[in-house]
């Protein structure tokens, strides 16, 4: 193997199989000669589901005890990124590089009105109007999808605390579309 092994981490109603495996990544990183390893976050895929929030008290540590003693590389989307910019921020030493996309000014402003819709979303009440609010809701009706898993999931998070990102010493590469509605990503990028 060429390089330390690479973490993949999906966002909401995402899979490790679905994200990466589906759209050839782990593919492409074995072909340059990387180890992978595909995470399904809590509430997601394989991993354990429950459906009460406090059941979630171990989302982090579900995600590192999926990592090896040595420092490796991640790759994060949305709330796979959310979640390794708040473990680096703990055990730095844990990692070589990160690139984290899908996150930027959802940060640091939560909106409420898009908490809310993303919830109805995964519960299977999406506004017919909203495509977004019909995109998540198409990701949870995959058959290793929970609805009520992922409310209590949901139900689990709080506001991200920015204060900590001053703590990621990791190198860090921020990748956000101008059309994803975490753009922009400047106040993360000077964090």
């Amino acid at each position: 193997m060429s390089g330390p092994a690479v973490a993949l981490l999906h966002g909401l109603a995402g899979s490790a199989r679905r994200t990466w495996g589906d759209n050839a990544w782990f593919d492409l990183l074995a072909d340059a000669g990387r180890e992978t390893i595909g995470v399904d976050l809590m509430g997601h895929g394989t991993a354990p589901k429950p459906h009460d929030p406090a059941g979630y008290a171990t989302f982090e540590q579900h995600v590192t005890d999926h990592f090896p003693e040595e420092p490796i590389d991640a790759i994060g989307f949305s709330l796979g990124a959310y979640t390794l910019l708040s473990i680096a921020s703990k055990t730095p030493e844990q990692f070589h590089r990160l690139v984290v996309s899908g996150v930027g000014k959802n940060l640091f402003e939560r909106d409420e009105d898009h908490s809310r819709m993303i919830l109805h979303a995964v519960t299977g009440e999406p506004d017919p109007e909203n495509p977004e609010a019909l995109h998540f809701s198409t990701l949870a009706d995959d058959p290793e999808a929970d609805r009520e898993a992922l409310a209590a999931l949901l139900a689990s998070r709080s506001a991200f605390d920015t204060s900590c990102l001053g703590d990621v010493a990791v190198p860090t590469l921020v990748v956000v579309g101008d059309k994803d509605f975490a753009h922009p990503a400047d106040q993360l990028v000077e964090a």
